[in-house]
């Protein structure tokens, strides 16, 4: 490739750390589309003779057809997938190929690749969150009344539903496929044409290549098109935050399937055994998902520290750019599945579910409101009636629900016996009715709202 320069071949040491085809094949389809485009273009500008465009779209042609069949010769002496691809074309079609780098360079072929498998890996990573999504909502919509605890710092809260618990993660992650899309938007700008990083001198038309690549326009300064990396970074930042999420209800599957919760029973689907204990039924899938996040805030790390001291405009430094996306969005993609096939196998356990969001004086905040509705006391006052109701439930070992009507009394005469309408976790759910809030009916709203949105 660069032989007019050059007299001796790199030292084993040197190819050995030079090489990236290993990992940059699968940009394989992008590099061949990349140049599909930019041949048609230049034949239209006259640069090269149809001809010759004609020649080197047959060779591309072939390319392609021995990629799907897994027959192309990838061969570590040609460095990377462009020039893997260059040098088959010119064993297909002949030195005929040798005009298909007319007006580009590796630096902008490069960007052109990583750009649009990027994008790509945006697309697949906002369905599979929509297809999450739609797990979720399956789930909630047949446990919309089902009760559960609700928990501020994993202490028992407020009585909630499981349908709307589960509808929080749909909040999430329809935030996480926006992300996604954002950045998609952001990125659709297409380097090609750019060059090493000056632009070219040729007539090209750099217009014509983006909108034949699916971009909505090209990149407008030829330095930032080969030296940006914001993109991946971008694409990555979406991904932690998807995974933290994903990790985040991982969390609560593992939590939940202990003896001492018992919420939920996943299948033998989803779950493994033990080598030595029979009786284990181990989420494993549950706790892979949350160990992947440190592989995708790593990628995202390491992308962040190899470019946070390169100057304008392509170093070599970005080969290494590719290995931590791929990685990360590898990663991405198998906990996504994961977590959606979960879903929609996992069963819950609603008596247990229902008997546990009545404990820890859940309902002690339905006990403060109903003191501020119906005997007009502040609502510190009521706060601290309630405390003290708390308090001598605790005492008794009872229930706030079955503290004798005369012990609340004690703490405030104008308690009636209306007040145990409020004081269980259906009520209490039931009670919610602002809008985003537990109540049932609210639930069942949000489910049909998305329903619409994913529609």
């Amino acid at each position: 490739m660069w032989g007019g320069r050059f007299s001796a071949s790199p030292n084993a040491l040197m190819q050995a750390i030079n090489v990236s085809i290993g990992f940059d094949k699968r940009l394989a389809s992008q590099d061949i589309a990349g140049s599909q485009a930019h041949a048609a273009m230049l034949a239209k500008t006259g640069v090269i003779s149809s001809g010759d465009a004609a020649e080197i779209q047959r060779g591309l042609a072939a390319i392609a057809e021995e990629m799907a069949a897994g027959t192309f010769p990838f061969r570590d002496e040609f460095e990377d997938i462009h020039m893997n691809v260059e040098a088959r074309l010119r064993e297909l079609i002949g030195p005929v190929a040798g005009r298909l780098h007319t007006a580009r360079s590796r630096n902008d072929q490069v960007a052109l690749d990583f750009r649009l498998w990027v994008r790509e890996a945006c697309d697949r990573s906002a369905a599979q969150l929509e297809g999450l999504q739609q797990a979720l909502i399956g789930k909630a919509a047949a446990h919309a009344d089902t009760l559960m605890p609700g928990f501020t710092h994993l202490q028992p809260a407020q009585p909630v539903t499981l349908g709307h618990h589960l509808m929080a993660y749909v909040e999430m992650f329809g935030r996480d496929a926006s992300r996604f899309r954002d950045a998609r938007a952001r990125m659709n700008e297409c380097p090609l044409g750019a060059a090493a990083l000056a632009g070219s001198p040729f007539p090209i038309d750099r217009e014509m290549t983006a909108k034949a690549l699916g971009f909505d326009r090209p990149t407008a300064n030829s330095l930032d098109s080969v030296s940006a990396r914001d993109f991946a970074l971008e694409a990555l930042s979406a991904a932690s935050i998807a995974a933290t999420h994903l990790s985040r209800l991982a969390e609560e599957i593992v939590l939940w399937m202990t003896p001492q919760f018992g919420f939920i029973r996943l299948s033998d689907a989803f779950t493994t055994g033990s080598s030595i204990m029979p009786q284990k039924k181990n989420p494993d899938a549950a706790e892979l998902i949350r160990a992947k996040v440190g592989r995708i805030l790593g990628s995202l790390t390491s992308l962040t520290v190899v470019m946070k001291g390169l100057p304008l405009a392509y170093s070599k430094d970005m080969q290494e750019d590719k290995v931590p996306t791929f990685e990360a969005f590898d990663a991405l993609e198998l906990s996504l599945l994961a977590m959606t096939g979960m879903i929609t196998d996992l069963e819950p356990n609603t008596e247990r579910m229902a008997a546990a969001a009545g404990a820890g004086f859940s309902t002690a905040t339905d006990l403060a409101d109903w003191l501020v509705r119906e005997l007009d006391l502040p609502f510190r006052d009521a706060h601290h009636v309630t405390g003290a109701a708390v308090k001598r439930a605790e005492q008794l070992g009872v229930d706030l629900a079955d503290l004798p009507l005369a012990e609340l009394q004690a703490l405030n005469q104008g308690i009636s016996e209306d007040v145990f309408k409020v004081l269980t976790p259906a009520a209490s759910s039931a009670s919610r009715v602002s809008y985003g809030g537990t109540a049932p009916d609210q639930v069942r709203s949000q489910i049909k709202r998305w329903k619409d949105v994913l529609r």
